[in-house]
This record gives structure tokens, C-alpha cells and sequence, in this order.
């Protein structure tokens, strides 16, 4: 298969931004690009210059000929600039659109801590996704695929097919677009219409903008992107056996399935690898899982947590939010801690649970330990240490981490919802199948009961190594999802 210059466009990438509205859009903007470059693709992302990402930190320079780069809509232009830096880590590009009036806010659809949304989002985003057309030509850089993500990008399959239909430069070129929460449509009053750049034709009823009278980005997207994606495995499937999910873009994507397909996660086994991690002081793989117990004394010892490796070690790493349900999560952690069991935990963002973690540390000393801030080599460490991990979520949306437990022998304990039945099923002791132990509902009694069959399959310490020999063998590499995305690429028609 031949490689493939890629325009990869997110409103979202990490670690640049990342509102978390979008399901886990910001780290798969991330970590799909880094490996699709790894297979010797010309990758490149652009995204918004929000005036969160700072511009020291992360090394952006100015483009030269990206300077006052006119960007038009219904004949009103606004000029946009250009900068670039790398993904970090990686030898990704990524160019960051700069318009000072729509982008130089405190956040990315929102004001931080308002319930609302900008009143000029339609305006915003479309100026974004015309201005990534706009930016091709002048980088004389013409891609095969530009990949969209979600709402906030799903524009440029519609310019790119009525506007620039007729440009040379774009003769060769394909829209892929991937969506990670199709609840978010990206609706607008449809009086904006004209602003846009959209003209009445595509007004009509049954036509590719209107949802319940308003405009919806994500249909337009879903109508003119050459292949569509629906992140999760197995997301396309259930869409297509439970339509209703989709509410009024349910007829669209039966009409367009030939063009769906659906795509999981992975875990960067570049940065997370127990054999060759730089965090962590005793490297082990699926031959020695036993030397965790290495790792974990020296947690414990730190941590001032009690010395005894034979007590199993939960780690709790991720977001810990009322909207990812953690205080259900806290309260089964406070009934866990009165059997034999060690309890660490880590945000992985802001949390206002820090009282209460408190009070459990001052109650349970040597059993629990709160880390107050994220940080990265304390993250691999936990990782290391930890028998099991607990993940935080409601939606079954969030992260990797579940993922790089399997890699590090850490089993996951989590919710049986989102894109985690995809890759994790629950572990039957009979069968001695599963690599996970999950619960159906958020409430404290199913996640203590999840957790609590986890210790008891422990209890058998044979047969736990066993069930960690057998997971960190398993592959949830990001390779495999780039190998799917290439064919999704090739299906775009070129």
C-alpha cells in the first residue's frame, strides 16, 4: 500500500487543547497521527490557535507565507495567520490557525465554567474549516485525505465539494470524517444560512443541512465526506442495530452504511511499555509479571503506604469529576478500604474531591494515598505498581488507560458501556476468559461488587499471573488501528 499525504483537522488535540466534549477526541488527534507517521505517511494536523496554548511551552514559530492569509465567507474576509510546531514527542507538524476575533478566548466552544456556548460558534468553526482550504494552497501542499473530526470540522467536505469542486488543487483529494460523539451536531439557527457560505438550495427539507430546522454541521459532514468513521470498534455495528442513538441523522447513515466504518482505540506502546518504560525502576514483561511487586514495594515505600506486596494495589488514575461520576467511585473506595486492600489515586485534570480524599488519607493511613496534581512519571509508576485499575467513567469514553493497564499487567475494573466493551469483556473465573472486570450501572454497590471479584480472582496468586501473562500479551497497540485506518483511505477512492 502506498503512503499517503494526510491533512489530519481537529478543533481538539492534545496536548494543546482538550474540552473533553467531544468524547475522547483530543488524544485520538493525538496518538492516530503519531502512528499513521510511523508507517511512513505524510501526516500533518492543523487545528484552531486558541489562546489557551502557549506558544513558549510548545515551541510554535510563524509560517512566513501563512501571514494575513484571506480567508472569505458571503463576501466578508477575515484574515487568519499561521504557526507551527510539532506534536511533542513526535515528528508530527501540526499548523495552527490564528484569527484573533473568533479564537483569542479562554476556551474552545465556551467560556470556562458557563453552561452555554459562544453565540458566534457557526462562524467560528466555518472561517476554521474554510481557512484549512485556504492554508493547502498556499503550503502547495495537496493531500489525498483530509481527515475531519466530529462538528467542528465536518465544513470542509461541503466546501470542498461545492465551492472548490472546480479547483484543480483539490482534483485528487478525499474527506474522511471520523465521529467520536455524534450527539454533538453542531446546530444553528439556520438564519446563519447565508453567513456560511451555505445557499438556500441546500436548505430543503430532507437536504444535507437541516435537522429539525436548523443547521447541523455533522450532516452536512455525514453527506458530502467521501468515508465516514464511527470511533469504537464495534460503534458502527451497534449505530446501525440501535438507529434511535443516532435521533435525526439516523436515515442519513443508513443511506450513506456502505461508507461507514468503525475504528477503535489503542495505547501508545512507544510511551507505555513496562520492558523499556524510563519511569519505572523494575522493567518486566509478560514473562515476569511478578517483578510488579517490585515496583509496588517501592510505592509503597514512598507513598508511606504499608510494606506488604501480597496486598493488592488499586490505582485510580483519570477524570476525577462530578460528570465522570466519581463521587460514586469515592464513596465504593471508602467501604474497599475496611478490607485488605491499598488505594491510590491520581487526577488527570482538575478536581474539586480533594477535601474529601483527604479525609479518607487522615482515615485509612497506609491504605490510601491521594496525589493531588497528574503527573507523567508518578502515572507510570502507578501503572507499574498497581494490581488493578479503576477507571472513572460514566460513558465508557474516556481515555486510554484501561488500555495501557492490559500492556502493564494492571487488570481494569470499569463501567460495561461506550467503546470499552470493544476491547475489555468481563473475566469468567469458569472459563478463565476476559481480561477485565466491568459492572452495568454507576452505583456504588456494582462498582464495590466489580472491584471485589477482581480481589477474589487475586486471591488465587497463580492464577492471577496467569490472567496477567495472558493480557499483556494481547495487542492494543495503536499499529493496528492505523493498519484500519489505511484502508479506510484506500475505500475514499483513490
Amino acid at each position: 500500500m502506498n503512503g499517503f499525504k494526510i491533512c489530519y483537522v481537529s478543533s481538539e488535540v492534545a496536548p494543546f487543547a482538550n474540552s473533553g466534549q467531544l468524547g475522547d477526541l483530543a488524544n485520538y488527534a493525538r496518538s492516530l497521527p503519531v502512528s499513521l507517521k510511523e508507517t511512513e505517511q505524510d501526516i500533518r494536523l492543523m487545528m484552531p490557535k486558541y489562546k489557551s496554548i502557549n506558544e513558549r511551552k510548545f515551541t510554535l514559530r510563524e509560517v512566513i507565507r501563512l501571514r494575513e492569509v484571506p480567508v472569505s465567507l458571503n463576501g466578508d474576509t477575515r484574515m487568519a495567520n499561521g504557526k507551527t510546531a510539532f506534536l511533542p514527542n513526535s515528528k508530527v507538524h501540526v499548523y495552527f490557525l490564528s484569527f484573533p476575533d473568533f479564537f483569542d478566548r479562554k476556551g474552545i466552544y465556551a467560556e470556562p465554567g458557563d453552561k452555554g456556548t459562544y453565540d458566534d460558534n457557526a462562524q467560528r468553526f466555518a472561517y476554521f474549516c474554510r481557512g484549512v482550504l485556504e492554508t493547502l494552497k498556499l503550503l502547495y501542499w495537496q493531500p489525498d485525505i483530509i481527515h475531519c473530526n466530529d462538528w467542528s470540522t465536518a465544513l470542509i467536505p461541503f466546501y470542498l465539494k461545492t465551492d472548490f469542486a472546480e479547483d484543480e488543487f483539490f482534483s485528487n483529494t478525499r474527506t474522511v470524517l471520523s465521529i467520536n460523539n455524534i450527539q454533538e451536531q453542531g446546530l444553528f439557527d439556520k438564519n446563519l444560512a447565508p453567513t456560511l457560505g451555505i445557499d438556500n438550495g441546500h436548505l430543503k427539507k430532507g437536504g444535507p443541512f437541516l435537522v429539525k430546522d436548523q443547521i447541523s454541521f455533522l450532516r452536512a459532514g455525514l453527506t458530502f465526506a467521501d468515508q465516514i468513521v464511527i470511533t469504537g470498534k464495534n460503534a458502527a455495528d451497534n449505530l446501525m442495530d440501535k438507529p434511535a442513538q443516532a435521533g435525526a441523522l439516523k436515515e442519513l447513515l443508513q443511506e450513506r452504511a456502505g461508507e461507514i466504518s468503525g475504528a477503535g482505540k489503542g495505547a501508545s506502546y512507544v510511551e507505555w511499555d513496562p520492558e523499556n518504560d524510563k519511569y519505572i525502576t523494575y522493567h518486566y514483561d509478560a514473562k515476569s509479571p511478578e517483578r510488579k511487586d517490585e515496583n509496588k514495594g517501592e510505592l509503597q515505600n514512598d507513598f508511606n503506604l504499608e510494606q506488604n506486596t501480597e496486598l493488592p494495589l488499586l490505582g485510580m488514575i483519570g477524570d476525577l469529576s462530578e460528570a465522570s461520576g466519581f463521587p460514586v467511585f469515592l464513596e465504593a473506595i471508602g467501604d474497599l478500604l475496611k478490607k485488605d486492600l491499598q488505594v491510590v489515586v491520581m487526577p488527570q485534570g482538575p478536581t474539586v474531591f480533594v477535601d474529601a480524599m483527604e479525609t479518607l488519607e487522615a482515615e485509612f493511613s497506609g491504605r490510601f494515598k491521594m496525589v493531588e496534581k497528574y503527573d507523567k512519571k508518578l502515572a507510570h509508576r502507578i501503572m507499574a505498581a498497581a494490581d488493578m485499575m479503576l477507571i472513572p467513567s460514566v460513558s465508557g469514553m474516556s481515555g486510554e488507560n484501561h488500555l495501557i493497564g492490559l500492556r502493564y499487567g494492571t487488570l481494569p475494573v470499569l463501567i460495561n458501556s461506550g467503546d470499552y466493551p470493544d476491547d475489555i469483556s468481563d473475566f469468567d473465573p469458569d472459563s478463565a476468559s476476559g481480561n477485565g472486570f466491568m459492572f452495568d450501572k454507576l452505583n456504588k454497590s456494582a462498582v464495590e461488587k466489580a472491584v471485589l471479584r477482581a480481589l477474589k480472582v487475586y486471591a488465587d496468586r497463580e492464577g492471577w499471573r496467569r490472567l496477567q501473562e495472558t493480557v499483556m500479551m494481547q495487542d492494543h497497540s495503536w499499529n493496528q488501528v492505523s493498519e484500519n485506518y489505511l484502508r479506510i483511505y484506500q475505500k475514499a477512492g483513490l
